[in-house]
């Protein structure tokens, strides 16, 4: 389930935070942790949403790249 309440409320860069969730729901996706979530009868984008809601992913942002 999709925590829509915590998702509405959250405050900060919301854009940001559904990048990173993004990007780990498909670094997820090509992993054992895919089988791990879905044996639990849940979806990773509920999981890797939640966890992005709590604060528990960490990550930083790339230095731009002059071309």
């Amino acid at each position: 389930m999709i925590p829509l309440d915590e998702l509405i409320d959250k405050e900060g860069n919301v854009y940001e935070m559904t990048c990173v969730a993004i990007k780990e729901a498909a670094i997820y996706s090509a992993t054992d942790k895919k089988k791990e979530i879905e044996n639990n009868g849940d979806k990773i984008v509920s999981v890797v949403l939640t966890r992005a809601l709590n604060d528990e992913i960490e990550y930083r942002e790339e230095d731009d790249k002059e071309a």
